[in-house]
C-alpha cells in the first residue's frame, strides 16, 4: 500500500507515529540507493568518455551511444529520487505534526488539518520545511497554508536554490575558492548571525 493511498484511508489522527518512522527510514533508503545509483550511472559515464579521447570514429560513435544511454538512465533515477525526496519531506512533516498532535489538538488548526482533503494537505506539507522549527514556527507555517501564503514559501525557497547554484558556479569558473563558499552556505553562517 502506497503512502498516501495509506493516508487516505486514514485521517490524519489515526495515523501511527510508529507507522511514519517506519515509511521515514523506507524513504531515506530508497533515496540512498538511488543517490548510489546516479553516482555510479556518472562515474561510468566520464570513464566512457575518457575512453573516446584519441578514439577512432567508430569507436567514438558507440560510446556516444552508450553514454547517451547512461545519460537517460541517471535522468530517470533523478526523477525517482525527486519524487522520493518530495515524499520523504511530506512523511517528515507529518512526523512532526504527529509529535506536536497534543499542542496541535488545543488550536483550531488541528480540525482544519483533519478535514482539509488528503491531496491537499500532501501537496502543502511537501512545499514546507517543518524541520527543526519551533512549535510557534510549525504553526505559523501551518496556519499559512490555510490563508494561501504558500507563494512566499515557495520564494524563500527558490532563493536559497538559486543562492547554491550560483555559489557552484562562482567555484566552477574559479572566481571564489571552495573555503569561502562553504563558509557562506554552511549552517555556521546562520547560528553565527
Amino acid at each position: 500500500m502506497g503512502l498516501l493511498d495509506m493516508f487516505r484511508k486514514n485521517p490524519l489522527d489515526k495515523i501511527g507515529l510508529r507507522e511514519l518512522m517506519e515509511e521515514e527510514i523506507r524513504l531515506r533508503n530508497q533515496i540512498d540507493r538511488i543517490k548510489k545509483e546516479i553516482d555510479r550511472l556518472e562515474k561510468t559515464k566520464k570513464k566512457k568518455f575518457e575512453e573516446g579521447i584519441g578514439a577512432d570514429k567508430l569507436t567514438k560513435k558507440i560510446l556516444a551511444q552508450e553514454i547517451k544511454q547512461l545519460d537517460m538512465q541517471a535522468k530517470l533515477n533523478l526523477r525517482n529520487f525527486e519524487t522520493l525526496h518530495r515524499q520523504h519531506t511530506f512523511v517528515s512533516n507529518l512526523i512532526i505534526i504527529k509529535k506536536h498532535e497534543r499542542q496541535l489538538k488545543e488550536t483550531k488548526l488541528w480540525e482544519k488539518l483533519t478535514t482539509i482533503p488528503p491531496e491537499v494537505l500532501e501537496s502543502a506539507l511537501i512545499r514546507l520545511q517543518l524541520k527543526d522549527k519551533t512549535y510557534n514556527e510549525i504553526l505559523s507555517d501551518l496556519n499559512r497554508v490555510f490563508e494561501v501564503e504558500l507563494v512566499e514559501a515557495e520564494v524563500a525557497e527558490d532563493e536559497d536554490e538559486k543562492r547554491i547554484f550560483e555559489a557552484w558556479k562562482s567555484v566552477e569558473s574559479g572566481e571564489r575558492s571552495l573555503e569561502d563558499v562553504e563558509k557562506e552556505i554552511s549552517i555556521e553562517k546562520e547560528i553565527k548571525e
